[in-house]
């Protein structure tokens, strides 16, 4: 005879099961949130299909075209544009501009004659007006909505029969005859299931909003970003204008792109060439700064890395790091103080990006030790160098991905020399001359590529050396 199933206990906010009743959650540590779950159902029995299956070969694609937003750098995160049927999900921290995007995705998909519909369950109708007024985003075809009801939101797609639904957002709607609060596990995981299951069946594109933690992941069941085709991050500094939609997950297209915006009081604009917010504009040169070669998906962006080396006479010198990892800045400190006889253990020093860049990749080591070198010898970079390169702990450079595509964005930016890692197998020159006393040779798109093997010829090279250069004695 097969056991009786025991009643299980679940957590009405994360959704954790246990087999007794707790007071705190085990997994998200919610007091008082453990309850009994309901019975489960009887074994689902065959049931009629809706249609029948096919071939694959038979299966038509048409339906399930590319269509644009009207938003170029949405289109390219996407892989090409809005697909029918497809169930998008956008996340992103309070304030950064998740409702000025989609308003403006609504409104130029209603500029192309395709009927809109914008459910909004944050903001009122009058204030959504207010915003298409100021970003001039008052269509005909754009209908709008507040609901907070999913019933409510049902009936209004069976009435407007639009092509793009936007759901703003999908914790603020709530199901009656479910258990929990709206924006709770239970209802947004029905309200989800029942938006995918619309968009799927009637063929209309559903951009949902989603909220946040405050660590930066999606609030509510991880199967929310099962069920969904495409899960967009929207991330940008509130210092800046500058924002970025990164893709987490698309069935549509790649995962690596990335799309920049300006986000302004007139609306939200695309940015096709963001390098010129990330490097500044010197009337001289000035020790201490460095452009680096960052890949942000599959496009190239120039950076510029400040540092600041100040005497201390504390016992414990400051490390302050902003846009930069600070861990990596500490391991480069170490590798210019044992490697390259640098030292800095009596300074404060100091690393930045300019206009809000976060350097995360390895490849912008070098750039952080030249900076570093230059700021600690008062010897600024030559000018039109660029520099990219991952340090080990040894010293040496090791190689980065796509350095083609790293160079040539370099030169056409006017940047006349790459400082890159030696290739495995490549000859080490028997002397390394400051480039600013070698001639330009074309070598990759007018650029002269200089690869050196580790930190301490970089140095050498670029005359921000050290006479005392060299590893302490053991």
């Amino acid at each position: 005879m097969p056991k009786p199933s025991r009643p299980a206990f679940r957590c009405s906010e994360c959704g954790w099961e246990t087999a007794k009743w707790v007071g705190r959650c085990g997994e998200c540590q919610a007091w008082g949130s453990v309850a009994e779950a309901a019975a489960p159902a009887t074994r689902a029995a065959a049931a009629p299909v809706t249609r029948p299956a096919v071939p694959i070969g038979h299966v038509s694609v048409e339906d399930s075209t590319f269509r644009s937003s009207g938003v170029p750098e949405l289109d390219r995160v996407l892989g090409g544009g809005l697909v029918p049927g497809a169930a998008i999900l956008l996340a992103g921290e309070p304030g950064v501009g998740k409702s000025t995007l989609l308003l403006e995705v609504a409104a130029q998909t209603a500029r192309y004659q395709r009927r809109t519909l914008y459910v909004t369950g944050e903001e009122s109708a009058s204030q959504v007006r207010l915003r298409a007024d100021r970003t001039g985003g008052v269509h005909d075809e754009l209908f709008l909505a507040a609901e907070t009801d999913l019933g409510a939101v049902l009936t209004h797609i069976e009435q407007v029969r639009p092509t793009l639904l936007v759901v703003d957002s999908v914790q603020t709607i709530g199901a009656s005859g479910v258990e929990g609060v709206p924006g709770g596990v239970t209802q947004v995981r029905e309200v989800a299931a029942a938006l995918v299951r619309v968009a799927k069946t009637r063929n209309i594109t559903t951009v949902m909003v989603g909220h946040v933690t405050k660590d930066g992941s999606i609030a509510g069941p991880r199967v929310l970003e099962h069920v969904v085709d495409v899960v967009l991050h929207f991330e940008g500094d509130r210092n800046s204008r500058f924002r970025m939609v990164r893709a987490m997950k698309n069935r549509f297209g790649p995962i690596d792109e990335v799309g920049c915006f300006d986000l302004s009081s007139e609306g939200i604009s695309a940015v096709t060439d963001p390098t010129g917010l990330f490097v500044e504009n010197h009337h001289a040169h000035v020790p201490g700064t460095c452009v680096a070669v960052t890949m942000e998906g599959r496009r190239p962006l120039l950076a510029e890395v400040q540092a600041l080396a100040t005497p201390t006479a504390s016992e414990r010198p400051r490390r302050t790091t902003s846009g930069l990892d600070g861990s990596r800045v500490a391991m480069v400190l170490a590798v210019l103080q044992q490697h390259c006889g640098i030292r800095l253990h009596a300074h404060d020093v100091f690393a930045s990006t300019v206009g809000g860049a976060r350097l995360s990749e390895p490849a912008s080591d070098l750039a952080v030790a030249v900076s570093l070198a230059s700021a600690t010898t008062g010897r600024p970079v030559p000018a039109g160098v660029v520099a990219m390169g991952e340090i080990g702990l040894a010293g040496e450079l090791r190689r980065v991905r796509d350095l083609p595509q790293r160079i040539a964005e370099a030169a056409r930016l006017g940047f006349r020399v790459a400082v890159v890692p030696m290739e495995p197998g490549e000859r080490v020159p028997g002397n390394l001359r400051p480039v600013d006393h070698v001639h330009p040779v074309p070598n990759i798109d007018g650029m002269r590529v200089v690869s050196v093997p580790d930190i301490a010829a970089a140095l050498q090279m670029l005359k921000l050396a050290r006479a005392e250069q060299g590893p302490r004695p053991v």
